[in-house]
């Protein structure tokens, strides 16, 4: 089995003894632009870094590996010096242990859903940037990428902010997950006017993720919680049911196809969303485990997962100090990593390396899987960006395409 090529590291700086705790890593991110990396190093910091700096000293396509950028340091530019837009690196200090992470671009042809609205003390520009922070207080930090500022604060969440994440309309709509057992909807371009409170859940969220239409959120919890839910109406769609343990982490596929959910039953499910069947699954312990087993401690809990930008491949990081990449189409990994005490992975906005945050507070990265996608996958995925799978089978076409384009062969 073939291994990925480590690129680089970023290590986050030595805490004292006495510091140990809430040195986790829970969450990275990239800028949707591809401008910038974020990360938590634990104690309440999360730091900025321009990706395009990553790069450079991770020589992606050399043949020696630079560890350790957390030292390089950028010019910082002044606001008035014309430059306000040329990224730069910023340490954010965010008041409390920071559990999410999430970049946010504005459109400005997406308005406010609240149309009443006539003055609003933000204006979000085209060239605008946001990252969004979800702490163990529950609070939601939104601060401006380019000066490192902070620009709204959002108090309504009770218990901690376990995930957060934006459409990818340009909307600037937010949706929080939160162990409160709900997930509130805010609309940033209302100055952070909380929409919606989404109820369903009846343990801690864990997790939640947008359809790349924004038409539909997915949102995993405790008790083997997937749903679904209808975001023009706030509505709940459908229960996804066939997980056997807690369900932490979920991404849709580029195309908006396929739903990858990760488990602590040692699993990772693909399904179709639009109608709930399990497409694929991809097992971190073999045998496959009983569902008494699956549903309690294995050693094998599943904690993060992630969908390549060419829909071909995705990242599982699991606590067997393994990180995996699967093809959809195949049954064994492609390529396996070793990482100690991972906890969260995601794909650079290109597809072209995968980052995972561990306990300490560090990130590590590796040069993901290279494969030229074939014109039917392409053709594939032009098509279900467009059509949900009951207009795909409608189609007049012969059914072994029908069964394709719905990734069932």
């Amino acid at each position: 089995m073939a291994r990925p090529r480590t690129v680089g590291e970023l290590l986050a700086p030595t805490s004292p003894f006495d510091k140990k705790c809430g040195r986790e890593n829970w969450t990275v991110a990239f800028a949707p632009d591809g401008s910038y990396f974020a990360w938590s190093q634990g104690h309440r910091i999360v730091k900025l870094v321009p990706w395009s700096q990553c790069l450079n000293n991770f020589l992606l396509h050399g043949t020696k590996n630079v560890a350790n950028s957390i030292g390089t340091r950028l010019p910082r530019q002044n606001s008035d010096s014309g430059q306000k837009n040329k990224p730069c690196e910023h340490i954010i200090d965010c008041g409390d242990i920071v559990w999410s992470l999430a970049f946010g671009s504005s459109v400005p042809e997406k308005q406010s859903r609240c149309v009443n609205i006539e003055w609003h003390r933000f204006k979000f520009g085209q060239d605008q940037l946001l990252l969004a922070t979800g702490l163990n207080n529950g609070r939601i930090k939104i601060w401006d990428v380019y000066t490192g500022k902070l620009l709204l604060n959002l108090m309504d969440h009770t218990e901690v902010v376990r995930d957060l994440t934006f459409a990818p309309d340009g909307s600037l709509i937010l949706v929080s997950a939160s162990r409160d057992k709900t997930l509130r909807v805010w609309d940033l371009k209302d100055d952070g006017n909380m929409m919606k409170v989404l109820r369903g859940h009846q343990n801690w969220v864990y997790g939640c993720a947008f359809s790349p239409d924004s038409s539909i959120l997915c949102s995993v919890g405790a008790s083997k919680a997937v749903f679904l839910w209808d975001m023009d109406k706030y509505s709940m769609i459908r229960k996804l049911e066939g997980h056997h343990n807690d369900v932490v982490a979920c991404e849709f596929s580029p195309d908006g196809a396929l739903l990858a959910t990760a488990s602590y039953d040692t699993r990772v499910y693909v399904w179709d969303p639009h109608i709930g069947v399990i497409l694929m699954e991809f097992g971190h312990l073999f045998p496959p485990p009983t569902p008494i087993f699956a549903g309690g401690a294995n050693d094998r809990w599943v904690r993060s997962v992630s969908f390549s930008h060419d829909g071909l491949h995705i990242a599982s990081l699991a606590d067997d100090k393994m990180v995996r990449f699967w093809r959809i189409d195949e049954e064994y990994p492609v390529q396996v990593a070793p990482l100690n005490n991972g906890l969260c992975c995601t794909f650079s906005t290109d597809g072209s390396v995968l980052a995972a945050g561990t306990q300490d507070g560090s990130v590590y990265f590796w040069a993901t899987p290279r494969q030229v996608s074939s014109l039917q996958h392409l053709c594939r995925m032009a098509i279900r960006r467009v059509m949900p799978t009951s207009q795909v089978k409608n189609l007049p076409i012969p059914s072994k395409v029908v069964e394709f384009l719905n990734y069932q062969i």
